[in-house]
């Protein structure tokens, strides 16, 4: 009767382990990602309306890629806003995101 018990716990672990999303916490430099943006754009000779559209293009892929992050269970962190202790550093990962979102179709 114990063996059966202590089994049918185990199985209810079991179950709850797998069927729950693992919660995975990252962090982003996300002002600084789009500070490196706004200040090639400041630098760059070229119409200041249409600067302004790829600044608005880019701020508007950055939330969307965010929120492409924070999926299946992952809490995406601003590392300027957190003492980030050891949650890795998923900055890289944005900046190709939001890449691909204006590749895909700018600020759309």
């Amino acid at each position: 009767m114990l063996a059966l018990v202590a089994a049918l716990l185990w199985v209810t672990w079991v179950s709850r382990e797998l069927s729950e999303p693992r919660q995975q916490i990252v962090t982003v430099r996300l002002a600084e990602t789009i500070a490196a943006f706004v200040d090639a754009e400041a630098r760059g000779q070229q119409d200041p309306e249409a600067s302004q559209a790829r600044v608005l293009a880019f701020l508007q892929a950055s939330e969307r890629a965010v929120a492409e992050m924070g999926t299946d269970g992952r809490v995406v962190l601003v590392g300027e806003a957190v003492l980030a202790g050891d949650a890795p550093d998923a900055t890289d990962e944005l900046r190709a995101r939001i890449a691909r979102q204006l590749q895909q179709g700018g600020g759309q």
